[in-house]
């Protein structure tokens, strides 16, 4: 349902980018927003890496929201859009999927890891501090 919804989300930025994206960006405001040379730039770089640049793009964090509506800008086909973006999705989605049942079947081997690294977070900011204070007391010594 999520993964349906996300592709579904995705495919209408990406047809309303197609449709509109192209002739905003013409427009007085969209040159300055983003110029022809970066336009241009932006669809040699889909061209160049195509359907698996898609998919990778979509596989991260910060940039999955931004694959459609600059698919759509550059004029790429939707198949060769959309169906990278419905695979990179599945994986996403899956992945998570996977790794939050994981995490309920294994809580207290989680809890004990993060206490584990709290630990050890703590001491590096102790170590931290301890530095900057001995760092700023040397500097103001001069």
């Amino acid at each position: 349902m999520t993964w349906g919804a996300n592709v579904g989300a995705a495919a209408a930025v990406y047809g309303l980018a197609r449709r509109y994206g192209r002739p905003f960006f013409q427009g007085r405001i969209g040159r300055k927003l983003l110029p022809e040379p970066v336009l241009a730039h932006l669809a040699a770089q889909y061209d160049r890496h195509g359907a698996y640049g898609i998919f990778v793009s979509r596989l991260l964090p910060v940039w999955r929201a931004v694959v459609p509506p600059f698919a759509g800008i550059a004029g790429l086909s939707a198949p060769r859009t959309l169906i990278p973006l419905a695979l990179a999705s599945a994986l996403w989605y899956g992945a998570l999927t996977f790794f939050v049942a994981t995490l309920g079947t294994n809580l207290t081997v989680v809890l004990a890891a993060v206490g584990r690294v709290n630990r050890v977070l703590g001491v590096v900011a102790l170590a931290a501090v301890i530095f900057a204070v001995w760092w700023i007391r040397r500097r103001l010594k001069r």
